[in-house]
């Protein structure tokens, strides 16, 4: 099983940039094709963006295309949400998860392992 650790959650002013890290331990994060998902208060957990095992395919939700990226660094295990331009409706907490289908889905339910999540907070 592979594991996930979040971090680099925190508050940022509107209109700037936040790097999320993911950090996979156990198993190889490129043996799993990953997820992104945010949460915020009183709402369903929304999709944000996926990724293949390779990234050779990514997907994003279309509200968020442009804005964030899913780059992933291999020599260190590690996914990343960069996410820019940080509008006052992106608060949530964010997750990443991994899953085992071939390609990345939009739901929650195709992905098995889960981060512990992480807060962004955007000040206007």
């Amino acid at each position: 099983q592979v594991q996930l650790v979040e971090s680099g959650g925190g508050l940022v002013q509107a209109g700037g940039s936040l790097r999320h890290s993911c950090a996979a331990s156990g198993r190889t994060l490129g043996d799993y094709v990953m997820g992104w998902f945010r949460q915020a208060p009183g709402k369903e957990r929304e999709f944000v963006a996926g990724a293949s095992r390779s990234s050779g395919t990514t997907i994003y939700a279309n509200s968020l295309k442009g804005r964030f990226t899913i780059p992933k660094d291999n020599a260190k295990n590690t996914g990343y949400l960069q996410m820019t331009s940080l509008k006052p409706d992106d608060p949530a907490v964010y997750y990443c998860a991994a899953g085992t289908r071939f390609l990345p889905g939009r739901s929650s339910q195709e992905y098995t392992y889960w981060g512990q999540g992480t807060q962004v907070t955007v000040s206007s």
